[in-house]
């Protein structure tokens, strides 16, 4: 699934309420029964947003037994049967909401071995954006199904737990003018004998577990293509077809590159992709039936900028990844989910880096690994291996530690053991368990005897402790000899955790790039370690080559400055990248000023790669709101336009026909870092005028560049401006050109129009799936902040509906660790004890704690800030 995006006591007590929570509300099945097909056959009423269901399931019982036990949420039985040994018997049913579960009871014991249970039942199409629910879009109605993580239950009762692999037969009867797409090809088509009607039958799945069945109803449109054979179609909304093109080019070559990197070619037969109007997540891996948010998936190929060209891309690339990692082989429990989503992330960036070199994909690997550090840096994160139980718990799991940093640690031994071992290794694993369950005992034991080395010690050191590590790092010249001494302990963002040195310990795969072409790889397996680099002393080193390494790193000062001068010359984009991501890391710990990292800035100001640059920008972006003073503001901001003042001379303003899309970027990031935090009155103007005369039909904003002029326009927009854009996104014929115009309202500086932008959450103008990203904007924005957190306040029994669809609870829970003033975080932690949000209830201890971060860290570095400025 592609997710939908990103005081010490209080953190105590709420980290204690989730170790207590598994055994007080543990929801699993029994294990005593165990099914091997489902026929499921639904009626669509989509007028009356509601289905009914017929049901039978194939199953085999461990032992005799009066009683079967399932998962069912939403659901009205009306008549079940089992069937056994020639008999069939009528079960009394027992159901418990909270648990989520039923029980069928029959008068005699069904003995053990197979048996057939038959089940009538009706179910609503919820607005809910989980299990099977209802989409609309002006007169039009959808039914949907989102199933991952515990959501089958929501449309058929089923054994909803990721181990119960089974096949499935599904058919749906629903309104003449629809058509619908499930996981297998169409195989009838069959006519209600009143011609009201008509009902689909769908072919048999592969052997698959209950969340990765997937339906669709509705009038839908499609572009087809095919690779290697397979089918593909990208559909969307009737009349949206066209804006699957860019998708549909990309699916094909992504297709082609997966069949030939992994041993089991594709395996499904065919591949659906449709985008629909209400999607809670990004998107979703059904088996050959992936299901996307619009925005994600159509575009305008005229209006298509850089940054929504990759992130369509990317998603397909991760959701497609699926089908082998997650799909194919599935993990046993949700406490492995990383085995599907960590996996897929480290997999979707192999083709995107072979058909678009230009993207500079290693880049944005370097990023993720900064954002999974991040959080890992907290003393509230949790390891990638982490018990879940309750569905809230398994909600939650979806975060950067499972996405990001299990992808990270995935490029980290990949680099390590070289890319063709590691393939061989990934194969292996998935051809030993195809079309069944694994754990990540099972991966790192089929890797280690595949290449030899030892990694069923350094994973599980990754993978079952939480946390980072941060290795500090000194050059030394020993008898004409380079030697590097490495000592590693925990990172945290708190400086005091910092000093006491956690005890903790890792297996540490690094590589090593030298002066010379020296360096490689080696395992730092104890608490201290010297590395020989070779028979001559080297000028400089960098501890982490490729920035593939999941870990920071910490220079001696003497070694700092070997590297410095030569930033641009030796270190790669994703290098330089990883060195300014750990250098601002080592101020947020205290151990670095941010007066050090502004004056190491200077290596940066003619950076060239955009992700690089960007990097930069928001840091600076931190500094300008947290570290200045209104006496120091100014001068800052005069730094920024100082800084990169000579860059942007030379990109330009404007874009020309010949610019790359990397320069096109580069420019972009530019204009927002001196527009936006450099207040470059100037360019606010010329941003303007541009903004303007594209919203009056002149000529249109380049796409790359848009969203990034409409930012600094409107950092000075009044009322005209902000209706302008009303208008514009009102009328927006491409998901991407809504948002831009959408998401800018939080950016405006008048109280009275931050009103405006606010109140359109709890309008039907705002759909429940944009609800949480739309107000995490608003806590975005240092102006409109307090005044979004008093909206929410007041109207929360009108937002939590809308805000508590997957993912969009803990989005927004994130988004108030923007807050950095002890009252707001008192005021944060009193309002969700009142209003708890059980999904992000891990989420809300390290919001808590990144504020009293970020409380310290301005109260430490501020001074050091406005004394670089004199």
């Amino acid at each position: 699934m592609c997710r939908f995006f990103d005081a010490p006591r209080l953190v105590t007590a709420f980290a204690a309420m989730l170790v207590l929570a598994p055994s007080a509300f543990a929801q699993r099945l029994p294990g005593d029964v165990t099914p091997s097909h489902y026929d499921l056959s639904f009626d669509v009423d989509l007028a009356n947003a509601r289905f009914t269901g017929t049901e039978t399931i194939r199953v085999n019982l461990s032992q005799p037994t009066r009683s079967v036990t399932l998962n069912a949420a939403e659901i009205t039985f009306r008549q079940v049967t089992i069937e056994s040994g020639g008999g069939t018997q009528t079960a009394t049913v027992t159901t418990d909401e909270n648990r989520q579960m039923a029980t069928f009871r029959v008068p005699r014991t069904v003995a053990k071995g197979p048996a057939l249970i038959h089940i009538a039942y009706s179910g609503i199409l919820n607005d809910k954006l989980r299990g099977f629910y209802l989409s609309t879009e002006k007169d039009e109605r959808y039914a949907v199904t989102q199933f991952e993580a515990t959501d089958a239950r929501r449309a058929f009762p089923s054994f909803d737990e990721p181990a119960y692999k089974a096949t499935f037969d599904v058919s749906l009867t629903i309104d003449r003018r629809d058509t619908a797409i499930s996981n297998g090809k169409v195989v009838s088509d069959t006519p209600a004998a009143d011609g009201a009607k008509h009902t689909l039958k769908f072919s048999t799945t592969p052997k698959m577990s209950s969340y990765l069945v997937a339906m669709a109803v509705g009038r839908f449109s499609c572009v087809e293509g095919s690779a290697d054979s397979v089918p593909i179609r990208i559909c969307g909304g009737d009349g949206k077809q066209e804006m699957g093109r860019i998708a549909l080019d990309m699916a094909q070559q992504i297709l082609k590159f997966y069949n030939t990197y992994f041993a089991i070619k594709y395996p499904y037969g065919k591949l659906d992709v449709l985008a629909v109007p209400d999607f809670a997540a990004g998107a979703m891996e059904n088996t050959a039936a992936i299901f996307y948010r619009e925005r994600d998936l159509l575009v305008d190929s005229k209006d298509a900028s850089l940054a929504v060209r990759k992130r369509i891309a990317k998603v397909l690339a991760h959701e497609m990844a699926h089908q082998w990692f997650g799909d194919l082989v599935t993990m046993k429990w949700w406490d492995d989910i990383w085995l599907n989503e960590g996996f897929a992330n480290w997999m979707e960036s192999r083709p995107l880096a072979s058909i678009r070199p230009d993207w500079n994909i290693s880049v944005d690997e370097a990023i993720d690994n900064q954002a999974a550090l991040g959080v890992d840096a907290l003393k509230t994160t949790h390891p990638i291996h982490a018990p879940v139980e309750t569905p809230a718990q398994i909600d939650e799991a979806f975060d950067s530690i499972t996405y990001e940093k299990g992808a990270a640690v995935l490029r980290m031994v990949e680099n390590y053991l070289g890319p063709d071992v590691f393939r061989k290794g990934i194969n292996t694993y998935l051809q030993a368990h195809a079309y069944g369950n694994a754990t990540s005992e099972d991966f790192w034991t089929t890797v280690a005897d595949v290449s030899g080395k030892p990694l069923d010690r350094i994973l599980p050191s990754f993978i079952n402790q939480p946390g980072a590590p941060l290795l500090e790092v000194s050059l030394q010249c020993v008898n004409n000899r380079a030697q590097i001494d490495i000592s590693q302990q925990r990172f945290f963002n708190d400086p005091a955790e910092m000093q006491a040195r956690s005890v903790q310990h890792w297996q540490v795969p690094v590589c090593v790039k030298a002066a010379g072409g020296t360096g490689g790889c080696d395992l730092i397996a104890d608490n201290k370690q010297t590395l020989s680099l070779g028979n001559s002393c080297v000028p400089w080193v960098f501890a982490n080559a490729g920035a593939q390494g999941y870990y920071r790193t910490q220079y001696s000062p003497e070694t700092l400055r070997g590297v410095t001068p030569r930033i641009q010359e030796v270190l790669t984009p994703a290098e330089r990248l990883s060195l300014s991501g750990d250098e601002w890391a080592l101020v947020r710990a205290g151990r670095h000023t941010a007066a050090d990292y502004l004056r190491l800035l200077g290596g940066f100001a003619m950076e060239h790669t955009n992700g690089v640059l960007s990097g930069i920008t928001d840091r600076l972006d931190t500094v300008n709101e947290y570290l200045t003073t209104p006496d120091s503001r100014s001068k800052f901001q005069q730094f920024v336009r100082t800084l990169f003042s000579p860059l942007f001379q030379e990109i330009g303003f404007g874009s020309t026909a010949v610019d790359s899309d990397e320069r096109r970027a580069l420019r972009a990031t530019l204009i927002h870092a001196l527009g936006v935090t450099g207040n470059d009155t100037q360019l606010a103007a010329t941003a303007r005028t541009a903004l303007d005369g594209a919203l009056q039909g002149g000529p249109p904003l380049d796409p790359t560049l848009a969203r990034a002029i409409v930012d600094v326009a409107v950092n000075s927009g009044d009322e005209a401006l902000f209706d302008a854009l009303v208008a514009a996104s009102d009328r927006a014929t491409s998901p991407d050109e809504r948002y831009r115009y959408l998401y800018a309202l939080a950016k405006f500086r008048d109280p009275a129009l931050i009103d405006r932008g606010l109140a359109l959450s709890i309008t039907p103008k705002l759909r429940s799936q944009d609800t949480a990203r739309f107000l995490s904007s608003f806590l975005a924005e240092e102006v409109a902040r307090p005044r979004a957190w008093a909206f929410m306040k007041a109207h929360w029994s009108e937002l939590e509906p809308k805000v508590t669809v997957f993912g969009g609870d803990t989005a927004l829970v994130s988004s108030f660790g923007n807050f950095c003033e002890a009252s707001s975080r008192d005021d944060i932690a009193s309002f969700f004890r009142q209003h708890p949000l059980p999904s992000a209830a891990r989420t809300l201890t390290q919001t808590i704690e990144r504020i009293n971060n970020c409380i310290a860290f301005r109260s430490a570095q501020t001074g050091s800030v406005t004394e670089f400025l004199r």
